[in-house]
């Protein structure tokens, strides 16, 4: 190893970009790369999000169509299915706490109990809603069913 032959590790270093306003010498002196007079060579300037220099953004030229309603109350579903790998656990009373600690739900939203799959074990369950299927299918088996919706 001899001094000539040192170099710094790869990636170590970065290039760094032209020294901009550094004199005539260079090549990035005077204007500073921002152009004569206007908005964009003073200081303190920015575009908006979106902006594409004067042309027509690319959201404005989208069509829009439909409708968003911004009161609609979404629900996170839970089918039967799930509910019976609960009670297989050994878990008996099902609320959204008991959904949230199993990662079947977030912990603000609303449930909806849905109807697919089976269930062979009574259970006692505590959602915002539930389907028509779902609830027929839990009372047959002896389930009880308490709705805590405020919607």
């Amino acid at each position: 190893m001899k001094l000539h032959t040192l170099k710094p590790a790869k990636g170590s270093t970065h290039k760094e970009g032209k020294r901009v306003g550094r004199g005539e010498g260079s090549g990035k002196g005077g204007t500073a790369a921002r152009g004569h007079k206007g908005a964009g060579s003073r200081s303190g300037t920015s575009t908006k999000r979106g902006f594409e220099g004067g042309q027509m953004p690319l959201y404005r030229r989208i069509p829009k169509f439909g409708f968003k309603n911004l009161n609609r109350v979404e629900y996170s579903p839970v089918n039967l299915d799930k509910l019976q790998e609960l009670a297989d656990k050994g878990i008996t009373v099902i609320d959204t706490a008991t959904l949230v600690n199993n990662g079947l739900i977030g912990k603000k939203d609303l449930v909806k109990i849905l109807g697919r799959g089976e269930l062979k074990v009574a259970l006692e369950i505590k959602a915002d809603k539930f389907s028509a299927a779902a609830q027929k299918a839990i009372e047959a088996v002896g389930g009880t069913i308490t709705n805590n919706s405020k919607h």
